[in-house]
This record gives structure tokens, sequence and C-alpha cells, in this order.
């Protein structure tokens, strides 16, 4: 089982965020995560007709990118934006973001 690191905050860059935001697939996956509540990485439930690779290299960029964290319980996976620090480090981005969409 892979470790899942999320770049520490003081080295998430707004380009980065923004680039990973750029996508249409990303920004739906932002948008059901918004509450703040951990998914499960699944396949089901995100309401996108992708296959299972595709899932994860989206959830791989916006962890790289410093928007989600992957939190690991044996061998179940979620995944949860990390809107506190985001909101923290570029206030009002994450809400204007969402508003627009």
């Amino acid at each position: 089982m892979g470790d899942y690191p999320s770049p520490d905050m003081t080295e998430v860059e707004l380009v980065d965020v923004l680039k990973a935001l750029g996508d249409p697939v990303r920004l739906r996956i932002v948008h059901t995560l918004a509450d703040g509540q951990p998914k499960p990485k699944t396949v089901d439930g995100w309401g996108l007709d992708l296959t299972k690779s595709t899932m994860s290299h989206h959830f791989r960029t916006l962890r790289e990118a410093g928007l989600t964290r992957t939190i690991v319980h044996g061998r179940t996976h979620a995944i949860q934006l990390r809107r506190d620090e985001l909101d923290d480090k570029f206030p009002g981005l994450i809400a204007a973001v969402l508003a627009e969409s």
C-alpha cells in the first residue's frame, strides 16, 4: 500500500492550485468535497463516467496541488478537501471557485 503525502501548505503555490482547478472533472470533484466530509476514493458516487485509472489521476493531481488529502484506514481510502488550510492560505479562493461554477 502506497503512501499519499499532501504537500505542506507552506509549499502550495497558487498557480498549481489554479492549474488543478482548471480541469472540469477536478472542479466537480472539489464541488463534491466542498462540504468538508471525506468521500470514498471509488469510481462510484462522484457522478462521473470515468475509469478507475482516470479518477486516480484526478485525485492525485488534486492532492499534489495541495487541494486535498487522502485518508487511509486499512484498505479503505477517502479523499477530503483541505478547505480550512486553503482558506487560510488563499482567503476567498475556494468560495469564489465554488460560486462561479
